[in-house]
C-alpha cells in the first residue's frame, strides 16, 4: 500500500494491518513490544497507540523509531519530528498525597478481557473534585490514556513499581 506514510502520528493496529511484516523489526526496538503479541492488547491498546507514544513505553527516541520502520518498507527517512507533546512528569510532584487518593482503578483486568480503558478513566476523571487524586494501575505506560487526560487539562504523576506495574495519577 503505498500511500500508507509511516509518522509518529501512525496507530501501531493501522501500521500492523498494512505492513504485517514490520511486527518483528517494531517488536525487535524494544522489549516492551514484545506485549504486541498478546492478541488482547493487539485489539486494545494498538489501536489507539500512535508509533509517538510507543517510543515513550520502549524508551526510545521517536525519530529512530520511525525511521527504522521507515527504511524496513523502502520509505525515505524523515528528521522533522516536532513534537508538541508534554513531557510524562515521573518526579513525585508537590500536589501528590496519599491521602487524596479518592479512587483506584486498576485496568489490568479490563485489558485482560478485551477491554479498552480510556473512557472508563476519563469519566471518572472527570467527576474529580479540587485536590482529589484518582489512580490508575496498568501493566505498562498508558500512553494514549495520559495523552488524553493531559490533553483535557489534567495533572498527572507516572510511578512505575516495575516493568509490569505502573501507578499513574491524575488530580484536575
Amino acid at each position: 500500500m503505498e500511500h500508507f506514510i509511516i509518522t509518529p502520528k501512525t496507530k501501531i493496529a493501522d501500521l500492523l494491518e498494512t505492513y504485517p511484516e514490520l511486527e518483528e523489526s517494531l517488536i525487535a526496538q524494544a522489549p516492551a513490544f514484545t506485549k504486541l503479541r498478546n492478541p488482547v492488547l493487539r485489539r486494545t491498546i494498538a489501536k489507539v497507540t500512535t508509533l509517538n507514544q510507543a517510543a515513550t513505553v520502549g524508551g526510545l527516541k521517536v525519530e529512530e523509531l520511525v525511521n527504522a520502520l521507515r527504511k524496513e518498507i523502502g520509505q525515505s527517512q524523515i528528521s522533522d519530528y516536532s513534537q508538541s507533546e508534554a513531557p510524562y512528569i515521573t518526579r513525585k510532584p508537590s500536589w501528590f498525597n496519599t491521602r487524596r487518593v479518592v479512587e483506584t482503578i486498576d485496568v489490568r483486568d479490563m485489558l485482560h478481557e478485551g477491554e479498552q480503558p480510556v473512557h472508563v478513566v476519563l469519566g471518572v476523571v472527570k467527576k474529580l473534585q479540587k485536590k482529589e487524586i484518582l489512580e490508575i494501575i496498568a501493566p505498562f505506560l498508558p500512553a494514549p490514556l495520559l495523552d488524553k487526560a493531559i490533553g483535557l487539562g489534567y495533572k498527572h504523576w507516572i510511578h512505575e513499581i516495575s516493568a509490569e506495574e505502573i501507578h499513574v495519577y491524575f488530580k484536575k
